[in-house]
This record gives structure tokens, sequence and C-alpha cells, in this order.
């Protein structure tokens, strides 16, 4: 690029930033307002008919213009409290607000330029192949979930000598030592469970030797090009430390199989899977997920092995090792399958778990902060960190209307054509701009459904690391088992079913 031609672009870029600045802080009556929002919803509906990704661009920028202009109203016109409990309501919903705008623009920075990474063949010469040792860790799993997972492991299509794969039990189990011998894979067991999975894998990683670690959960069955497909990556990029794939499951998650009465509902994972991981990848900033990845043993054991002292270690992880300037990557091709959660509780559970290792990690070791992360690096990271904040916000937009229905507390100082106005197009564009986005990954009102369910139960989780990152254990999520027909889980349901009734009442 010239100088000239740089200057050029830099001039425009200002011009437009300075254009969006005034349009999101120049005061309009209601009327007006409102105009403005047609018309703003009118440039989305001629633009929505062109399908190239520079438009998505454009309308994902009017839809920031758009959603600023009405936080700035929101804070700037229609905070004016009476009593303390009604300044209370009144500022706890604008911030709940301002999360879901950030939130917004983050997710906007992610997932805007997906990077389609394709795989890379593997050298001609077999002799340069490098060695691999397979984990699949285990705890307290039935042998008739490991027995799959190990079996196509040792059928993957790799040189024998250059792979070993190894049973990780923390179950320390006869059974599963008598299997390992039985077909060939390697079986160890450590004197403790400290660290939960992490210390296992650590454990293995001091008794191994292997170039590179591929690391599978025990109801993760591999394909058999699995190796062949991941490790081309790692062999032409020397500063790669970790690739992943999708996790795939061939179960469907509580969901997909009690919802969607026979329509086509994306898995709640695919919006991670299929586009947030491929824009992160864009960034150079893709996350280890735990399993179906494949590690560089230098990578890892120079950033200290995996993290112990959070509950999402894989997360953890892949930001030690890029605050190293070791490169990630992210190849969108199903290369494993495994077992969704079964029952509602299960999965709530999962995520509670979830919830609480992000919030750790992003009070313990914020990549905001801190040597070594570009800023979109930084930005991609945090937006992972910042979105399982999602309950508190949440839970305010659900329980704001009992503050005027059963307290008698304004929120929202200013009339109700002012709040169509603003709030309508905001509403229109982050919705419509959004799905735009997601394509097939995420159905926007599936989004409102899964948030809506998990949020009660996260919200204690929530609080309770945000105030002491240290509480919390890793926990290990159920699979395999079987559910009668007509099974109802209460336990999952009874904290929504409550704040129903208060909204009814």
């Amino acid at each position: 690029m010239s100088l000239a031609s740089g200057m050029v672009r830099a001039g425009v870029a200002l011009a437009g930033l300075t254009l969006a600045l005034v349009v999101i802080v120049t005061p309009l009556d209601a009327g007006d307002q409102a105009m403005l929002a047609i018309g703003g919803i009118v440039a989305f509906m001629v633009l929505n008919r062109f399908t190239s990704r520079r438009v998505t661009v454009v309308l994902a920028m009017l839809s920031c213009v758009v959603s600023l202009r009405y936080l700035h109203w929101r804070i700037a016109d229609t905070l004016e409290p009476d009593t303390f409990w009604q300044g209370f309501f009144m500022i706890g919903l604008a911030l709940a607000e301002g999360y879901a705008v950030l939130s917004l623009l983050l997710g906007y920075f992610q997932t805007l330029w997906p990077l389609q990474r394709r795989p890379v063949p593997m050298p001609d010469e077999l002799e340069s192949w490098p060695t691999v040792d397979v984990y699949i860790p285990t705890y307290n799993e039935d042998l008739e979930i490991v027995r799959p997972t190990v079996l196509a492991a040792l059928a993957m299509d790799w040189p024998p000598e250059k792979m070993r794969v190894w049973i990780l039990d923390d179950g320390r189990r006869p059974a599963f030592r008598e299997f390992a011998e039985a077909c060939g894979a390697g079986y160890m067991i450590r004197p403790d469970n400290k660290g939960a999975k992490a210390g296992n894998l650590n454990h293995a990683m001091r008794h191994t030797d292997g170039e590179f670690i591929a690391i599978f959960d025990c109801d993760h069955v591999p394909t058999r090009a699995f190796l062949q497909m991941t490790l081309g990556w790692m062999l032409r990029d020397p500063k790669l430390g970790m690739l992943q794939t999708p996790h795939h499951f061939y179960s469907l998650d509580p969901f997909e199989r009690n919802l969607s009465n026979g329509r086509d509902v994306p898995n709640e994972g695919l919006m991670f899977y299929g586009l947030v991981q491929p824009g992160n990848d864009l960034w150079n900033a893709t996350f280890f997920c735990g399993s179906c990845a494949v590690l560089r043993r230098t990578a890892i054991l120079e950033a200290g092995g995996v993290p112990t002292e959070t509950v999402t270690e894989d997360c953890h992880a892949s930001l030690r090792m890029q605050r190293l300037g070791w490169n990630t990557a992210y190849l969108r091709v199903p290369l494993a399958a495994g077992l969704a959660t079964e029952r509602l509780m299960i999965h709530i559970g999962q995520r509670m778990r979830w919830a609480r290792g992000m919030l750790q990690i992003m009070r313990v070791d914020n990549p905001l902060f801190g040597p070594g992360l570009s800023l979109p690096q930084r930005l991609c990271y945090f937006s992972a960190m910042f979105h399982f904040l999602f309950a508190l916000p949440r839970v305010v937009f659900l329980s704001a209307p009992l503050a005027f229905l059963l307290l008698g507390h304004s929120v929202i100082a200013t009339s109700p054509l002012a709040i169509v106005a603003y709030a309508g197009p905001h509403m229109f564009h982050a919705v419509a701009t959004g799905s735009r986005v997601a394509g097939s990954v995420r159905h926007s009102f599936w989004s409102e459904i899964y948030e809506t369910v998990l949020a009660l139960w996260l919200l204690p989780v929530t609080l309770a690391t945000i105030l002491d990152p240290k509480k919390g254990k890793f926990n290990v999520t159920e699979k395999g088992g079987l559910l009668p027909e007509g099974y109802f889980d209460w336990r999952a349901v009874w904290p929504s079913a409550v704040l129903a009734g208060l909204l009814v009442a």
C-alpha cells in the first residue's frame, strides 16, 4: 500500500468515525428519532438483499451506531430517579443494557470475518512424520463409554511406531488396566487426583515424550484421519502451539431433544464451534477446548503445563501459550464425535463450570492486561470471558417488569413513543444483523431460550466467582446415562417456573 493510499484510507476512516459520533450523540425529539429509525430500518432492508461479506460488515457498523445511540440516550435522558430504590432499578437496568451493547460490539468483532482454514497435507516421507502421544483421560466413566474412544484412537492412520495411545485413569480401576493390556493401549495412573483433569494431563506429560500430544475426552471417538488432518499445520508452522477441531455430538442435547419438536434447531454449541472459533482463528486467538485437539509438547511445557488454578484449564492453557508468543489455530472439520449431555440439569452443571472457570481467568489472568498478546487477541479472549457474565443482565431483563408491576417503580423516565423510537431500532438491528452474521449456526429465538434457561442457575455462581475466584472445583460431566421415557427434570426448571409465576401475578 502506497503512502498516499494509506493516507486516503485513514482520512476516510476518520471521517466515518466523526460522522458516526455525530449520529450517536445528536439529540432529537421522539418524532424525529422515529423518522431516523425508519430510515435505518429501510437501509437495512435494502442492503440485506446483497450477500457480500463486505455488506455484512457495513450492516454491523450500522447496528453498532444504532445501539450506541440508544445507549447514549438511555444514559443522558432516561435516568431521573425520585427515590433510592427507583434509582437502584433504573441504573441496574441501564447497566444490563450497557453489557448487552458491549457484548454485541465484541461479538461483531469476533465473528464478522471467520477464517475458513483448510487442512495441510502431510509430507510424503513417513520417516519425517513426528511422534504423537494420544491422551484419553477418564475418572468415573463406564468402560463401555471409554472403549470405543480407545479403539478408534488405536485405529488412527499413523505409523504405529510413532504413536502411543494412553488411558489416563484417575479412577484407578483394574478393569481398565486389563482392557488396556488386551487392546495394546498404554495405561497410566497417579498416586492422587490433585488438579483433576489438568493434573492428570500434567502427570502424563512427565512420563511420555512424543513431540505432539493429541487429547480426547473419553467419550469423543476420533476418526481414522484425525492426526493426518491436523498435524500438517503443526509441521508447516513451527510456532503453532495448538490446533483445535470442533466438538461434534452424535446425540441430541436437552434443547434439541425436548424443545425442537421435529424442527431443525442448531446444537447449542454450534455457535461457538461454527462461528466464534473460526472468527478467533482470523486473529490468532483460537481457544483450546480440552478435547479433539493437538498440542505441541514444547509449547505446553513452556507454558508450565495445563493450569490448575481455574476449572476451565483448557482455555487458560491456550492463553498462557499465546502470552509466550505461540500461535493457535482452528480447523472447522469434525474429526471426532462425542455424547451430548443427556439431562438438562447435567447440561446446566456443565455450563456452571464453564462460567466459573472463564470468570476465574478474567479475575486472576485477565487477557486485557499482562504481556504477550496483540489487541485483537486480548479482545477475543476477553469477549469469551465477558460473555459468561450474561446471567446478571439476563436476570435483570427478566425481572425488570416486576419493579413496575409489583413495586410501582418506573425504570425508564421517558415517554412510550421515545422508548419505541430509540429501543425499537436498537433491537431490530441487533437481532436482524446478528441473524445475518450467525446464519445457520444460531437462531436468535433459540439464543433467548438457551440464556433464559441457564441464567437463574448461573447467577449465584457468577456472583460468587466475581467475589472470590478461588471458590469452586472441577466437576466431571456425566455421560452415557439412560433416560426413562417422559422424564421431567423439575430440578432444572423450578427457578424459571417461580419467575414465570411472579410475572403472571
